[in-house]
């Protein structure tokens, strides 16, 4: 993303506040600008940008024409209770998530996938996020490492997911052959399936590429086990891509394909 990264503080902030807000424009390479009375709107419009990040009380937040993006772990406290009471999950079935397996999450995003894959795979496995945006990645990033969970297993799973920013294609051409047990992917939907308050305001800051062929033929080579992609039920792009193993409800609007080795 090449847009300048402009960071503020919320109106009266704290001294907490504005030290945080210094710190994320220092690691994303933005520019702090001091809030005084200023809209967040009169912000964007005076700097011509599409968005501001703006220091809150103990989080960050992407403010835009299009609504604000924040970290929550989201539906992941209840997928995680849920494991927790011996239900099962559809990504952790396709992925073969187990005690002490690595995976690579090569898309990272709101994070709700990582922090259930990092819960299944316990303290003695490994997720790596990646995130090729740098404002989602800052986000995400602080959020993982500080928000606090309904309960201690959320919030060690939250904890132990390594992020990166990273372009996935990079990042796995770097891995030497087997790195990862599994290797995820999910790629924005063509066809969005919600228009919810979360998830609108990250289209317009995400990567927005279709999978290629070369993506999945290097996942392969990077995972020991196999690769999982995650898209609407009715894409095409499984068949696009070679997927023919699914993993999901009869009645699910979401699908996991699954490559083995």
């Amino acid at each position: 993303m090449d847009t300048k990264i402009i960071v503020t503080t919320s109106q009266r902030p704290s001294d907490e506040c504005v030290k945080l807000a210094h710190v994320a424009a220092e690691r994303l390479g933005g520019v702090f600008v001091q809030r005084a009375k200023m809209s967040l709107a009169k912000i964007r419009d005076e700097y011509g940008v599409p968005f501001v990040v703006v220091a809150k009380s103990g989080e960050l937040v992407l403010d835009s024409d299009d609504g604000e993006f924040f970290f929550h772990p989201s539906m992941a406290h209840v997928r995680i209770k849920n494991l927790r009471h011996g239900a099962s999950d559809h990504l952790i079935e396709a992925l073969g998530a187990e005690r002490g397996m690595s995976i690579l999450d090569c898309t990272l995003g709101l994070g709700s996938d990582a922090i259930v894959e990092s819960f299944s795979v316990g303290e003695m496995g490994h997720v790596v996020g990646l995130e090729a945006s740098p404002v989602i990645f800052g986000v995400v990033r602080f959020g993982l490492a500080h928000y606090a969970g309904e309960n201690d297993a959320v919030t060690s799973a939250m904890r132990r997911v390594e992020v990166v920013h990273a372009d996935y294609m990079d990042y796995l051409a770097s891995l030497p052959d087997d790195s990862f047990d599994a290797v995820y992917f999910d790629p924005m939907f063509r066809h969005p399936l919600t228009k919810s308050a979360s998830m609108h305001p990250l289209r317009a800051f995400a990567d927005m590429r279709p999978l290629s062929h070369e993506a999945v033929r290097e996942a392969l080579r990077v995972a020991r086990h196999r690769v999982v992609m995650k898209e609407n039920s009715m894409s095409r792009e499984f068949e696009r891509l070679g997927f023919a193993e699914f993993v999901g409800g009869k009645y699910s609007k979401i699908r996991f394909g699954v490559m083995r080795k």
